[in-house]
């Protein structure tokens, strides 16, 4: 692996753990008003996070590096109202992505072709989380004025589990 694969890598591990702190900055504040299925789904989200920065640290052991753990800044958006965290998340999800595809720019450009297929599954993954970020920001713009309707969204939100990624290193 070259140089430059590595660096990045090892940064997107520090990344991913931030999400995790954002995400949870987000449940803390949803459960603050008592939107308990927003800061289920936020607290999810950040369990997803977390794990992929363990998929990104598991694949530099698995390849003979030695990952570099960095300090996780204190999340920098700290939301006024229910909706600047929906549209911040989406916001997120889509700086994410730019970051897995500089990963995947650099491994393309070194042909580290094991790099790149390890990342398929992140660049499918983050196609994903920004479809359903997209969605959630959606359907609050529609419902979030309707007392009742906002009630149905949150408790669809409270059923959200947690499912482990099933990416085979």
């Amino acid at each position: 692996m070259e140089k430059k694969v590595i660096e990045l890598l090892n940064q997107q591990i520090t990344k991913e753990f931030y999400s995790a702190y954002l995400y949870l900055e987000f449940s803390n504040f949803y459960y603050d008003m008592e939107l308990n299925g927003f800061g289920n789904y936020f607290k999810v989200q950040a369990q997803e996070e977390r794990d992929h920065a363990m998929l990104f640290l598991q694949y530099l052991q698995n390849n003979g590096q030695r990952p570099v753990l960095e300090t996780i800044d204190k999340p920098a958006v700290i939301p006024e109202n229910a909706r600047m965290a929906l549209e911040e998340a989406l916001k997120h999800e889509k700086y994410v992505t730019s970051l897995i595809y500089e990963i995947y720019d650099a491994a393309y450009s070194s042909k580290d072709f094991r790099t790149m297929q390890f990342l398929d599954w992140f660049v499918k993954e983050q196609g994903e989380e920004e479809s359903s970020a997209d969605s959630l920001l959606k359907k609050f713009i529609l419902f979030g004025d309707d007392p009742k309707s906002l009630y149905m969204l949150d408790n669809e939100l409270a059923a959200r589990v947690y499912t482990a990624p099933s990416l085979v290193l």
